[in-house]
């Protein structure tokens, strides 16, 4: 039997999900809503003209078409959107950030709480094949218990929105949690610790600088250094430049521990590198030999033509159309995941506002 999907925001993030979708078997889109008619006339096109089109996803929700909802809307459409959707018992894939506030997190993971249906937070950096391949290494062990992990993220600065909704931090939660929720995710992930401690320094240096969007500039961050303590002991740093596309590796993601360490190198989309696109890559170092020992992680070109991030949004809705089929059960981002992410992203935009660095109450 076809998994029925309703697509809720048809912009570019929701454009990457409906190419994604349509590589997976027994899976079809059948609902599209948002309000921009040049944006959902495009995603229909995209989709093939079989998907209902509405305006407003209430109708949608009203027509009852799907079996399971992607939220892929502006990132302050998630709380009103999953409020009403939660009242309903069908799985849900929501794009990050959960909601732009940790109040309107933690509302929504109450709510979520009251449910059996899944609800799964879209950290896709989590299904990048190296990443993946960078747990696996660790979680056997071969570097001993991770101490230090850090993350350096040099990219291009954030692409155009319908409205500019994304170069205002009223709307987005601020880079640190827009961009920089899937770090903090990671982190987690990677540590095996909560954060207690969080430390930034940031700055709006560059990007956007010059243009003005219905009479204001963007706030939007577009380069820092954050440090996050944890729980376990271990510690985290983030590296982040946003004004630096064209760098041949977009992401360098290194966690190290007492036998050595383990580096996944994750070029970026190939529209926005000069030169030869290099394959991602993981690399092994061990401290006994002193030799580093590097593995190229071939992906799909199929699956990589279909977005911008290094096939995870392919093997994000794998893992979702799984969760779908059971129709209960944890997702592998829950909404206490969404809260973490920011909760911590939350805190670094504090941390770079005031200079001092922001003590996290745990999550209870």
């Amino acid at each position: 039997m076809t998994i029925r999907y309703g697509l809720i925001g048809a912009g570019m993030m929701g454009q990457e999900h409906i190419r994604n979708i349509a590589l997976l078997d027994g899976v079809a889109i059948t609902a599209i809503a948002d309000p921009d008619d040049t944006m959902r006339d495009a995603a229909r096109q995209l989709q093939g003209g079989i998907a209902r089109a509405f305006a407003d996803w209430r109708d949608m929700l009203s027509a009852d078409l799907c079996d399971a909802y992607v939220i892929a809307s502006p990132n302050d459409a998630h709380y009103e959107t999953l409020q009403m959707l939660l009242r309903v018992e069908k799985p849900i894939l929501c794009e990050k950030p959960l909601c732009t506030t940790l109040d309107h997190c933690r509302e929504i993971a109450a709510l979520q709480a009251t449910r059996r249906a899944p609800l799964l937070v879209g950290m896709e950096y989590r299904y990048m094949p190296p990443v993946q391949r960078l747990l696996d290494t660790v979680q056997a062990g071969t570097i001993g218990r991770p101490i230090m992990l850090s993350i350096r993220e040099h990219r291009f600065p954030f692409l155009p929105k319908v409205g500019g909704w994304n170069r205002f931090a009223r709307r987005t939660g601020g880079t640190l949690v827009e961009k920089c929720c899937h770090f903090w995710d990671l982190m987690r992930l990677m540590l095996r610790s909560d954060p207690i401690r969080v430390y930034a320094s940031a700055g709006c240096d560059i990007n956007h600088l010059d243009r003005i969007y219905e009479g204001e500039s963007s706030d939007m961050t577009d380069n820092a250094f954050v440090i996050l303590d944890f729980a376990n002991g271990t510690r985290g740093m983030l590296d982040l430049c946003m004004f630096a596309e064209g760098s041949r590796w977009q992401e360098v993601i290194t966690l190290t521990g007492p036998k050595g360490s383990v580096e996944a190198r994750i070029p970026g989309p190939p529209r926005f590198f000069r030169g030869e696109l290099p394959e991602s890559e993981v690399a092994l170092s061990d401290r006994a030999s002193g030799i580093e020992r590097v593995s190229t992680i071939p992906i799909d070109p199929a699956i990589l033509a279909a977005g911008d991030h290094h096939g995870a949004t392919y093997y994000q809705h794998v893992r979702f159309a799984d969760l779908v089929r059971r129709g209960h059960g944890p997702a592998e981002v829950d909404a206490s995941d969404g809260v973490w992410s920011v909760l911590v992203g939350a805190a670094a935009e504090e941390s770079a506002r005031t200079g001092r660095a922001i003590e996290l109450v745990p999550l209870g």
